[in-house]
């Protein structure tokens, strides 16, 4: 029968919480000592949103394959590469 379930695999080293566990929780943040050992709990990923430091916009744009193809061959760097070579071709430098 293809519609049977695998069967449930318990892990006696991290069973699965019951209500009084969920009950007992407390956030991390009440363990400063703990919390240093994950740092990056508190902190968002990524680029913050309307940052005002940054001149530069996000973007979805479709390029040929073989035009990312070749930046990405000259290595890490190659969007930056690539925004140099568009703004040469806008202001007409080289």
């Amino acid at each position: 029968m293809a519609s049977e379930k695998p069967p449930v695999v318990f892990d006696d080293d991290n069973p699965e919480w019951t209500e009084e566990d969920v009950a007992r929780a407390r956030p991390i943040a009440e363990f400063p000592a703990l919390a240093k050992a994950f740092p990056n709990g508190s902190k968002p990923r990524g680029r913050p949103k309307g940052s005002t430091t940054s001149k530069k916009s996000q973007v979805t744009l479709r390029l040929d394959t073989d035009i990312i193809e070749r930046f990405k061959a000259d290595g890490p760097g190659w969007q930056s590469r690539m925004n140099a070579a568009l703004r040469a071709a806008v202001t007409g430098q080289e």
